[in-house]
């Protein structure tokens, strides 16, 4: 093999980026379901021959990305390469393997060239419903929360597997979404497959593997150069949670060395009983996240620049729960590690670490209420997408109702009336709810719907920071804490099920982000813009900021 000269290189990186951003968009365009082709939740790659990742789509989310990184390698040493055949596909949606529960399947696809594999591309989305008692918290363990499908071959020599499909269709509320997505699912690979040989044909290249060295390399030499600007040290850092059955405590020692950095969720609260539980995967995945956001922020993601990190935690803790605990809404506690890991940064780097913010999403789960088929009523699943306020930056405010960490877009009005039984009477920003500072937080969303027919709704609650809002940072302010209600005043349990009857109105008010530095501090034309804009109130401007309604 000839060698590629760095400049050769360089560019070959870029094509990359290039392959898995179209790999990403064809998953988007092609699946079914809304919280896929509406809110981005997904996650698509380029692999080397040995299943370590070279380039992720910019579109995704770090719990479908960073996850991806670790469970290609893991197909990988379960498929043996002399037993992989052109043309095969495999699958799996093992929480413990894929993204942290069984809604988000996983696929792999081997890139062949002259008959032998050179690369991977791997792609995850998130499939409607799986069955069970629904995507919500109250399962007692994984069993209760849906269908299960181990690693194995979704397309066999070129040939679907029609068995597996016809499965999993008839294990959902949703078959139709369901066969639509996997199809997608197969479509994304392909297309990154096909990308790939187009680029390996131009460039006259029988094998990726300097390639591959080079970016893995040059990504990790960056990371631990980025890494060795932090000073040393052990930090520590506690997040105090709503939990469910409990009210729960999250904790993290974070160990900085010269080239490497250490997390470790030592003193975190066990396992709760109900589906809130967080696969280690999951965790880490959205940890090294918030690291990378701080530490080499400009290094693109692969397994290079994700090698320094290390996350561990003592097994059967909230953070590392062990099979067969339910995990259904990993999510409520595993996008909450963020404001955990930056809470040890902030120690070494004050002047980089945004405040606190809603972080975890406010998302609505529905399906129709039992017995409505019996009823005639219509049978359906799915998952609405909300977001509340990002923590105040240290030289920006926060962003209102932005996907922080996660990535996935919130829901639209229009779309979430066309795909679920559902009216929505009004979407707007929480006036007041950002963290007053001299950079404010980002303003929370208040949501009122209710069912658009006779039929009940049943909606999935799986919400924090309703009693321990996002803290500010600097001398910040908290933001305001999200809250969940009926019209008629019935404050209801941030977890837990609820059936909407046809003249009941949910209230969802999402959190919103803390504030950074001294609100005193805040300059008289930002408090005049804010009041200005409804950000913030006159009376709030007033009694916070000291504000003489004069410029």
């Amino acid at each position: 093999m000839n060698t590629i000269n760095r400049t050769t290189l360089q560019v070959l990186w870029n094509r990359l980026l290039a392959v898995v951003e179209e790999q990403g968009q064809a998953l988007i365009r092609t699946a079914f379901s809304p919280i896929v082709r509406e809110c981005g939740d997904i996650s698509a790659g380029v692999f080397d021959r040995h299943g370590r990742m070279l380039a992720q789509a910019v579109t995704g989310t770090p719990g479908h990305i960073n996850t991806m990184a670790e469970a290609v390698r893991t197909l990988h040493g379960t498929f043996p390469e002399q037993e992989v055949r052109e043309g095969d596909i495999f699958v799996t949606n093992d929480p413990w393997i894929a993204s942290g529960h069984l809604n988000d399947f996983l696929v792999m696809m081997p890139v062949f060239r002259q008959g032998r594999i050179v690369a991977y591309t791997a792609c995850t989305s998130h499939l409607s419903d799986l069955g069970g008692l629904g995507m919500g918290p109250e399962g007692s363990d994984i069993f209760d929360e849906g269908l299960l499908v181990p690693p194995c071959r979704l397309v066999e020599g070129g040939r679907v597997n029609d068995l597996l499909i016809e499965i999993v269709k008839a294990n959902s509320r949703e078959p139709i979404a369901n066969e639509g997505d996997l199809y997608a699912l197969i479509a994304c690979c392909e297309t990154g497959s096909w990308r790939l040989s187009e680029t390996m044909d131009e460039f006259r290249l029988e094998s990726l593997d300097q390639l591959a060295d080079h970016i893995i390399e040059t990504s990790r030499k960056g990371c631990q150069k980025a890494i060795a600007e932090v000073p040393p040290g052990v930090y520590r850092n506690r997040l105090r949670l709503d939990g469910y059955e409990r009210e729960l405590e999250l904790c993290a020692t974070l160990t900085v060395e010269r080239d490497r950095i250490i997390l470790d969720y030592e003193g975190t609260s066990p396992c709760s009983k109900k589906g809130i539980n967080v696969p280690l995967n999951y965790a880490a995945a959205y940890s090294v996240f918030a690291l990378r956001c701080i530490i080499g922020p400009d290094i693109p993601n692969n397994m290079g620049s994700l090698a320094p990190f290390i996350v561990k935690g003592p097994p059967g803790c909230i953070l590392n729960a062990q099979r067969p605990a339910p995990v259904a809404m990993r999510h409520t506690l595993g996008q909450l590690t963020p404001d955990l890991v930056f809470g040890c940064l902030a120690q070494a780097l004050p002047d980089r670490v945004p405040a606190e913010g809603a972080s975890c999403m406010y998302d609505l789960p529905m399906r129709n209420a039992p017995g409505a088929a019996a009823q005639g009523g219509r049978i359906f699943a799915v998952e609405l997408t909300h977001n509340g306020g990002t923590g105040a930056r240290p030289a920006k405010d926060g962003l209102s109702a932005t996907a922080f960490p996660s990535g996935v877009w919130g829901s639209q009005v229009e779309i979430s009336e066309s795909v679920a039984p559902i009216l929505i009477h009004r979407r707007e920003l929480r006036q007041d709810s950002g963290g007053a500072g001299l950079q404010r937080g980002g303003l929370g969303q208040r949501i009122d719907l209710k069912p658009s027919g006779e039929d009940p709704v049943m909606v999935f609650l799986s919400f924090d920071r309703t009693r321990f809002p996002a803290s500010g940072r600097s001398g910040g302010m908290p933001g305001a804490p999200g809250r969940v209600r009926l019209s008629d005043g019935t404050v209801l349990p941030n977890k837990g099920e609820v059936t909407l009857a046809e003249d009941q109105m949910l209230i969802l008010e999402t959190p919103g982000g803390g504030g950074f530095g001294d609100p005193a501090e805040r300059p008289r034309d930002l408090v005049r813009e804010d009041v200005d804009t409804g950000a913030v109130s006159p009376d709030a401007a007033r009694r916070i900021y000291h504000w003489d309604g004069e410029v």
